[in-house]
């Protein structure tokens, strides 16, 4: 399935121990100053008891500044967009919480391995690849399970997927990527063989397709509603590979020992923002639309395309109450190590706790 996927032990991924040129590639979330904002009233009553559950009432973010913070690294991506709303809503909540915007998964990955970052909002290949590669990061929160939100996108004279046959298909060089386009050739009655492939990121995307660089792309939000307004049709999409693609926060065991209460904090107000946004969802993507340059409209649209799950579903994925997730990972796993994507075997049961999550309601 990813015979198209470069990898080697030191190269998985994008992944290296060189010191990466992320510094130049970062556009830093604003920064959560003070503790002086007061809350809005709707936040006020989207959130009330999450502190409570969490153990933190009457902790400020001033509250931390023992601890050494967070910086968590993202790309543009739909799924991830409640980070930066709960800074938004909350910003003196969020103390010690620095977000940083980068332009592709292959950057993050090697911002990861250089040190630059704490943590990443990530996809599950990514998160088995850093750990196989020697990143002790562990999972803390399942944000997404796709559901729509990937796509493959063609020219508009392209309107089936057998028309692919011959033609130019851009994907990024992940196991998801790798995933959703396989899939799609099976649905079309294709193999890899009978496609050309071309290796981009997703910053380089919209401008390959307007070119005319390509015929197809295997994308996801928010750059699949940029590609679908420059006339990209939509020929196939994560529903038809239901559970498969999951994102997930990961940490570094040595940040979250540093940082118990700031991460305690950060995922208090994610699920703080999550109840905001379902409660307020026009409010919260009037909110999220500038930051993904997209009207609230088609954010909105962009969220059908996610299941996300709350806190009570947190704690069974990540607890091992519930085997999808475990099953998905070791799945997942197995089939990279087979196709060598996989610098070595990794230990599943060390990659996810819910001790950092906020406490449920009986």
């Amino acid at each position: 399935m990813a015979s198209r996927i470069r990898s080697s032990s030191n190269r998985l991924y994008g992944l290296s121990r060189r010191p990466s040129n992320t510094e130049n590639l970062v556009r830093d979330a604003p920064a959560a100053e003070g503790c002086r904002n007061p809350y809005r009233r709707e936040f006020i009553l989207a959130t009330a008891g999450l502190t409570a559950a969490a153990g933190l009432g009457g902790l400020s973010g001033c509250a931390s500044a023992k601890e050494p913070g967070l910086r968590i690294a993202s790309i543009p991506w739909i799924g991830y967009e409640l980070l930066y709303l709960s800074q938004q809503l909350a910003p003196q909540q969020t103390q010690g919480v620095h977000l940083v915007e980068l332009l592709s998964n292959t950057d993050t990955m090697q911002a990861l391995a250089a040190g630059n970052v704490d943590g990443a909002g990530l996809t599950l290949d990514e998160v088995i690849a850093a750990h196989s590669a020697g990143l002790d990061l562990k999972i803390i929160l399942v944000m997404d399970f796709s559901a729509g939100g990937d796509v493959l996108l063609a020219r508009p004279e392209i309107d089936q997927l057998a028309l692919l046959k011959g033609k130019r298909i851009g994907v990024e060089q992940t196991a998801i990527g790798a995933a959703m386009l396989d899939a799609a050739l099976k649905q079309a009655g294709l193999t890899i063989d009978q496609v050309n492939i071309v290796n981009l990121t997703l910053d380089q995307q919209l401008a390959a397709f307007k070119n005319k660089q390509v015929d197809a792309l295997v994308s996801f939000e928010p750059t699949a509603t940029q590609l679908e307004a420059a006339g990209a049709r939509r020929l196939f999409d994560s529903r038809a590979i239901p559970g498969s693609i999951v994102d997930v926060l990961a940490i570094s065991e040595k940040a979250l020992q540093a940082n118990p209460a700031t991460t305690r904090r950060l995922l208090a107000q994610y699920f703080a923002a999550l109840a905001y946004f379902r409660q307020h969802p026009d409010l919260a993507a009037e909110r999220i639309s500038p930051r993904l340059g997209l009207a609230p409209q088609a954010v909105t649209k962009g969220y059908q395309g996610l299941d996300i799950p709350n806190l009570a579903e947190n704690h069974r994925l990540l607890s091992g109450e519930s085997m999808q997730l475990k099953s998905t990972v070791a799945n997942l796993a197995a089939m990279m190590l087979r196709n060598k994507q996989l610098a070595r075997p990794i230990d599943v049961s060390r990659l996810m706790t819910n001790s950092y999550l906020p406490e449920t309601s009986a």
